[in-house]
């Protein structure tokens, strides 16, 4: 057990510092203020017996004079002291991470079991200090800290675009500076190998390298023509970075992917798929069929690959991927067919299991443990395998239901690749819309887990995959302020009711990043719009996280300026129209213009039901997303879109009394790449009682298909209380497609009848 005095000579003073809580985060789990403040010296005297590593970071960060000295000469001067006895509040021997902080008027205490907790304390120290850099008094408290999980963690993506060495332990400080604890580094996909194997040179040689890349949205199919690479890391470059990692105390946990994403090590050894190639690394994004085949030269493979990544990292865990592998070749290989009798095992779920058993075996024989995305669920578990949930919480609920450890990470609230503002005054993003408020409100323990269950959530972490991100400023652009939210969530003191008081720390936070010069999002800043339904229409209601009476809008299509509308309350929408809308400050412009069309029709605003819900990844608005008068952007699947793996949308709309139409329409997309299909069918129904429907139109998979998912059809003269429309999700993925043998997409927005 120590205790870390930090001691400065101060004015002493008994006043009481009435101050707001102070402006940290992630927020500590308990802050008593105390009477009196502690007057910041020109020069911290330090005791030369502190942890140097820990220490001698907390010089670097702080950026003050400081200087060391013996211990044993210092009587009360400006200092920090080891040991101090008799705690006044002892700590878990067990909780390696836990701190406790006593600020006085004179000193500061730093308790702490281990250099972990102790590195912990200082970055609550260093917040602590950058926010009082101006007045150079910090008010005295106590802080009694921990964290909730223990598995805090971020994921970057080298694949599709790579990161050098500075670049990579940069993003590592970040995820010191907000006590993150894991980084979970995405090594190998189709698009590139990253990781120097000696054993295996043409990994490196031709797998880190490819003849172009993919740009602008998917739905472009456009690509730059420019070779990418090669770009690697040399396993000397890789124990760098694990050393500076170690230093501010932080696993890394490196992930090798299998069985499928693999094309880029499938082209340097293209003997270890199903057919005989030739392969080479992916240019596109997406998924693809070419596996890695599971026969003995391919585990021997596997395991000499793993050999020299387990020398390397000393991780507990190392991630074994295990997500979206295609079944095409392995249903067309002999090998695999043979191989599915000999075991009896019952179809190629089953032979991904055997996959997965086969390298877990290999690797805990190593005293090593696999964690993998939640796919490996897929025809049972192995034995000691923990789960990394993605999907949804459903992956994470059943590996913790059978008694195995799991991530959360699901795309609804942790993948920071999607719009985190409006998409149109946004970079282009893959898709899906996760602004900060969305990522604060999570909480990794599933409801449906009792307390024992629940103990099996390791914790939560948010992803970057870089399809999108070419460079490093956009890395920063992408996690910050994000990556703020998803730490105090870790943290277990994110509270979505106390969101507006966490957003003005935030903002607060922000000056630490301009010293910086990180080059976050200023999307907070920016005017967010949400549709809510109104007597007679739609009403659009502006929000900002200033002054809204800073707001001007206006709805004939020109710019906002000071001397717009001043914004009073929602603004009603009963005809079609474009909203545009800023934030002024003092008389100058101080966002970004938002810009919001509106296509109203006699279903905008009505009561709407679904049968079927969306996938939690796009499902932003739920069903009345669909009669917001806001038609979906094609190359933009953020706010507007919902989204049905596998399901069909069965969606009944009331329009409260019996209304005339005569066209209905709606529109669904297509991005094979992305497993987005167009609807195969669809049926329109109408009802005066809503129990009993009668068909009045259907359209086929050809008429979709030649519409390009734009539908409007002409139903004749209606007149009815209800309408039904039934759209059929394309099913099972054909083979030949990215993603096949897969449950397809099937993306729907507005539905509109005049």
């Amino acid at each position: 057990m120590r205790r870390f005095l930090f001691m400065c000579s101060v004015i002493f003073s008994t006043v009481f510092h009435a101050q707001k809580k102070p402006d940290l985060i992630p927020y500590p789990q308990s802050v008593t203020m105390q009477k009196g403040k502690f007057i910041i010296p020109e020069t911290l005297i330090l005791s030369d017996k502190l942890p140097k590593e820990e220490t001698e970071y907390f010089k670097k960060r702080l950026g003050s004079r400081i200087k060391f000295q013996n211990s044993s000469k210092i009587e009360g001067a400006d200092m920090i002291y080891v040991p101090i006895p008799q705690l006044k509040t002892p700590i878990d021997p067990e909780h390696k991470e836990k701190y406790l902080i006593d600020i006085s008027s004179k000193r500061i205490f730093i308790t702490a079991n281990t250099n972990q907790g102790y590195f912990l304390a200082l970055q609550t120290l260093i917040q602590l200090f950058e926010e009082h850099k101006e007045d150079k008094e910090i008010p005295a408290m106590e802080i009694n800290d921990y964290p909730k999980f223990a598995w805090r963690g971020m994921h970057l993506d080298v694949c599709r675009h790579f990161f050098n060495v500075d670049e990579v332990k940069q993003y590592i400080d970040y995820l010191a500076m907000y006590k993150l604890n894991t980084f979970h580094w995405h090594l190998t996909d189709d698009q590139g190998w990253r990781i120097e194997i000696k054993k295996y040179p043409k990994l490196t040689q031709t797998g880190s390298k490819r003849k172009e890349s993919m740009i602008g949205a998917y739905v472009d199919n456009t690509f730059d023509g420019k070779p990418y690479g090669p770009y690697f890391y040399t396993q000397e470059q890789i124990k760098e970075v694990i050393k500076y990692a170690e230093q501010r105390h932080i696993t890394i946990v490196p992930e090798i992917e299998m069985p499928g994403h693999a094309l880029a090590a499938l082209s340097a050894y293209p003997e270890l798929a199903c057919t005989k190639g030739p392969f080479e690394s992916a240019t596109k994004w997406g998924v693809f069929d070419d596996v890695f085949c599971p026969k003995e030269e391919t585990f021997t493979f596997l395991e000499n690959v793993l050999d020299e990544v387990i020398a390397l990292f000393p991780s507990q865990y190392i991630h074994i991927g295990g997500d979206e592998c295609p079944k095409t070749r392995w249903k067309e290989c002999s090998h695999c067919q043979e191989l599915i009798k000999k075991n009896n095992l019952k179809d190629e779920h089953g032979l991904q299991s055997y996959f997965i058993h086969r390298i877990e075996k290999y690797v805990n024989s190593k005293g090593r443990k696999i964690i993998g995305w939640d796919e490996i669920l897929e025809g049972g578990l192995a034995p000691n395998a923990a789960v990394m949930s993605w999907t949804g919480v459903n992956g994470g609920i059943e590996a913790a239901k059978s008694g195995h450890f799991a991530v959360m990470t699901p795309g609804a609230y942790c993948y920071f690749d999607h719009y985190q503002g409006d998409p149109q005054s946004e970079p282009n993003a893959f898709g899906g819309f996760t602004p900060l408020e969305k990522v604060y409100s999570y909480d990794p323990v599933p409801a449906e887990l009792n307390a024992e269950q629940a103990k099996y959530i390791l914790g939560v972490q948010a992803n970057l995959w870089t399809e999108y991100i070419t460079g490093f400023k956009q890395v920063e652009y992408m996690i910050f302020p994000r990556l703020m939210a998803l730490s105090e969530v870790g943290w277990g003191t994110a509270d979505s009711k106390n969101y507006k008081e966490f957003e003005g720390r935030v903002i607060r936070q922000f000056k630490v990043l301009d010293k910086m010069k990180v080059n976050y999002a200023k999307s907070i800043y920016n005017i967010s719009g949400k549709v809510l339904p109104a007597s007679n229409g739609i009403a659009y209601e502006l929000t900002v996280s200033q002054n809204p009476e800073g707001i001007r809008y206006t709805t004939d299509g020109t710019e906002p300026s000071i001397s717009s509308q001043i914004y009073q309350g929602p603004v009603a929408v009963s005809k079609s129209l474009t909203v545009k809308s800023a934030y002024f400050e003092d008389g100058k412009l101080k966002s970004a213009v938002s810009s919001q069309e509106f296509t109203v029709s006699k279903t905008t605003g009505k009561k709407i039901t679904l049968e079927q819900q969306p996938s939690e990844n796009y499902s932003f608005g739920g069903a009345f997303t669909l009669v917001d008068g806001i038609i979906g952007n094609t190359r933009q699947l953020g706010k507007t879109w919902l989204g049905f793996q596998g399901k069909d949308v069965i969606a009944t709309i009331d329009f409260g009394q019996k209304t005339a139409f005569s066209e209905v329409y709606f529109n669904t997309l297509e991005n094979k790449g992305s497993w987005i299909h167009l609807a195969k069918s669809a049926q329109i129904f109408i009802s005066d009682d809503g129990t009993n429907f009668k068909l009045i139109k259907e359209i086929g998979e050809n008429e979709i298909l030649n519409s390009k998912g734009k539908i409007k059809l002409n139903v004749g003269n209606q007149n009815s209380k209800y309408i039904r429309l039934t759209i059929e999700n394309a099913g099972i993925i054909p083979a030949g497609n990215p993603g096949a043998d897969s449950k397809a997409w099937l993306f729907v927005d507005e539905i509109g009848a005049n």
